[in-house]
């Protein structure tokens, strides 16, 4: 197909995608309770003529082609946002307590635009494309509970791709880089560690046992294990992010409760990290009277980019963008920056685990235009110059791939 072709059909599209982008964005919605986000992409999908169908607790699928013989190549939008207040300065912005500030709104929007350019060009199509609407990820719990619901089958996806924008990325608007082979986001994994005590006055801690004194001894402890007993070439990040217990300045309250999360690259040091917590907090708990429990809750995989197919995408995205606005992670590693492995957890890592995928990194705001802020940060804004690239490179990466194999 037409590569200039196609970027010119993406940019007509333009004031289109940004349409749906801004009610996606002001109607922010999380977790699975994707009430007015998942009818909006129905909507707009049976407009272009799909039949989007549900799949799991949230999730849409949608198939593009089928007229050719050939096989099956599956595109990914995450549609999620998170639960906080938006402080950035945008006209749009949302007003229900929730945020859009991992630009999921993005990603759904270049995808919807995708879907048009898929069904402008479906007689093209060299096989099947399926299109992917996710709840969830930022639990990391949508990509499991649609593969669960049969995502990867029926028909049977043979490769997989999923974008993510970036803001504050030193890079023009749209410009794409190519992961590189291997594990490009960690695993991840949510945890709760409660400490039971025995509660009692605050004048009379020798008539009770302190949950609090044991538990901020096992949040220093856990320390150690970064420090102490992982190797060098295993990284790692283990965060307590939250502390609770107690609700008056003169009471040992019975019990409290520490939360945080684990970033590890690869399954062992994943499983060593999680056996050292529980003896830890454990021990420690009992060498202070108190009793502990390790609680892991949801997580993801690693995310792993298959070689062949992220070769691939860097020749397609090259041959759409130019060489000045695509790059692979090896390319940036030459010119003195870039890195193949980034700190942010995908659950797109589950299909990674299933069938051959690929991550491309999509530049959505530079510094020196004023997006300074990350992702996840309340006052994030993203650069809607993107979203046109994003959906022509959704859209030509798949069928680029399908005529190749």
């Amino acid at each position: 197909m037409n590569s200039e072709q196609l970027l010119q059909e993406a940019e007509s599209l333009k004031e289109t995608i940004i349409s749906d982008r801004r009610f996606l964005h002001t109607h922010a919605e999380t977790g699975f309770d994707l009430t007015e986000t998942k009818a909006y992409v129905k909507k707009k999908l049976e407009e272009m003529g799909y039949e989007p169908k549900d799949c799991g607790k949230a999730g849409l699928i949608a198939l593009a082609g089928g007229k050719k013989e050939g096989k099956v190549f599956l595109i990914r939008g995450d549609m999620d946002a998170l639960p906080f207040k938006e402080e950035a300065d945008v006209d749009f912005p949302c007003t229900n307590g929730k945020m859009h500030a991992c630009g999921h709104d993005m990603h759904t929007s270049m995808m919807l635009g995708a879907a048009r350019l898929l069904k402008q060009h479906e007689d093209e199509i060299n096989g099947t494309i399926k299109l992917m609407f996710q709840p969830a990820e930022e639990i990391f719990e949508g990509s499991h509970d649609m593969i669960e619901a049969g995502l990867l089958e029926n028909p049977h996806v043979d490769g997989a791709l999923m974008i993510h924008v970036m803001a504050g990325m030193p890079f023009e608007a749209g410009t794409v880089i190519v992961s590189a082979p291997g594990v490009s986001a960690p695993a991840a994994d949510y945890f709760e560690i409660k400490v039971q005590g025995t509660g009692c006055h605050g004048s009379m801690p020798n008539a009770g046992v302190d949950p609090l004194n044991a538990a901020a001894h096992i949040l220093i402890a856990l320390e150690e294990i970064n420090a102490r007993e992982l190797a060098m070439n295993e990284k790692a990040v283990l965060t307590i992010g939250t502390f609770h217990g107690g609700a008056a300045a003169n009471v040992i309250p019975d019990n409290a409760v520490l939360g945080g999360s684990i970033r590890t690259f690869d399954e062992e040091t994943r499983s060593f990290i999680k056996k050292r917590m529980e003896e830890i907090s454990v021990s420690i708990a009992t060498a202070f009277r108190a009793k502990a429990d390790v609680v892991f809750g949801s997580g993801c995989p690693t995310l792993v980019n298959n070689k062949e197919l992220s070769e691939c995408a860097d020749k397609y995205v090259k041959e759409l963008l130019g060489p000045a606005h695509a790059f692979s992670v090896a390319q940036l590693a030459a010119m003195g920056g870039g890195s193949s492995k980034s700190a942010g957890s995908e659950d797109f890592a589950y299909v990674s685990q299933e069938v051959p995928s690929v991550m491309l990194a999509l530049a959505a705001g530079s510094p020196e235009n004023g997006y300074k802020y990350p992702q996840h940060h309340p006052k994030v804004k993203f650069d809607e110059a993107a979203l046109t690239k994003g959906s022509a490179v959704y859209a030509y990466t798949a069928m680029r791939w399908l005529e190749e194999h």
